[in-house]
């Protein structure tokens, strides 16, 4: 990831002038603040479901080590293949290689922050592999050239004026006449746009919110669809995830996502929970010919046993 802290204040006191940004982050307030509050007070039981996903999480580091090695003889026992990366040079090294023997010239992309963390987009462009993002914004700020502003809404600092001048600009080849002026008519352009990018695409990456250890399941979270088509349709699935992103059961798995939904966008479930175990079998109708499994390290497990361990 770009570093910027060298020039924090500079960019801090620039975006505090910045009238239109200032509009758009006031809605957040409206948005996930007063939704997770309204989510939270809905479930009598979410503290104590907030502790026992509190208590899953400490349990699993403390026996990381453990559920880890669990979890990769899942996954070969699936037909899977475990890649360790202790950097993310070596995470991009190792998706490369995957890449590269697939013959791969485009990528499809869900939603990940570890991807963003090990830089891989900017990797792979100049290895000469075309990496396209499939959330909606994520999408939208590759055709910018930035980098998320939030975890949860990447594009939350743009206006809906701002997306239909990048949807102009870049999907020039469309009629100029076309209308852009509501929400669905961009949504519905970037449906078609993206659509042909599953087809095209030989190797789809996505993060993991969970990696079950007791059936080698990773585990995304999603409100658009676009993991489920991005990690099908491609030839080869590679899930690039962090080593605490382990879990030990699929029960473990239902009690956070109680939670994990509420926190984060307010929203009781999200629309999409999809489990992924292994390639496609003889029989299945669609699915990865091979499925792969980055494990990124990259300074986590220096964290173990620390102050700093309540990051992970």
């Amino acid at each position: 990831m770009q570093i910027t802290s060298p020039t924090f204040k500079a960019n801090a006191r620039q975006a505090l002038d910045d009238r239109q940004l200032q509009r758009a982050l006031g809605n957040v307030r409206g948005g996930f603040i007063e939704k997770r509050a309204k989510a939270a007070a809905n479930l009598p039981e979410f503290e104590a479901l907030r502790d026992a996903a509190r208590d899953i999480k400490n349990h699993t580091l403390a026996h990381l080590d453990l559920y880890l090695e669990i979890y990769e003889k899942a996954v070969a026992e699936a037909g899977g293949i475990v890649h360790w990366a202790e950097t993310a040079a070596d995470a991009r090294g190792i998706i490369l290689d995957i890449c590269r023997k697939a013959g791969a010239r485009t990528v499809t992309k869900g939603k990940s922050m570890i991807t963003e963390e090990i830089g891989l987009n900017d990797f792979l462009e100049h290895s000469d592999v075309e990496p396209v993002e499939t959330d909606l914004g994520e999408y939208i700020i590759q055709l910018r050239g930035e980098h998320p502003s939030h975890i949860i809404a990447p594009a939350v600092h743009l206006n809906k004026d701002q997306v239909e001048a990048d949807f102009r600009r870049v999907h020039d080849y469309l009629p100029p006449d076309r209308d852009l002026s509501q929400p669905e008519d961009l949504l519905g352009e970037a449906r078609r746009v993206l659509r042909s990018k599953y087809f095209a695409a030989d190797v789809g990456i996505t993060g993991a919110n969970f990696l079950v250890a007791e059936t080698g399941s990773s585990v995304i979270v999603t409100n658009e669809g676009n993991g489920d088509l991005t990690q099908t349709l491609g030839k080869v699935h590679v899930v690039v995830a962090s080593i605490e992103k382990v879990v030990p059961t699929l029960d473990d798995v239902s009690q956070i996502l109680r939670v994990l939904g509420r926190s984060a966008t307010g929203q009781e479930m999200s629309v999409y929970t999809t489990l992924s175990t292994g390639p496609k079998r003889k029989g299945d109708p669609d699915g990865p010919a091979e499925y792969h499994v980055v494990l990124l390290d990259n300074g986590r497990s220096s964290m173990l046993g620390t102050e700093f361990q309540d990051m992970l």
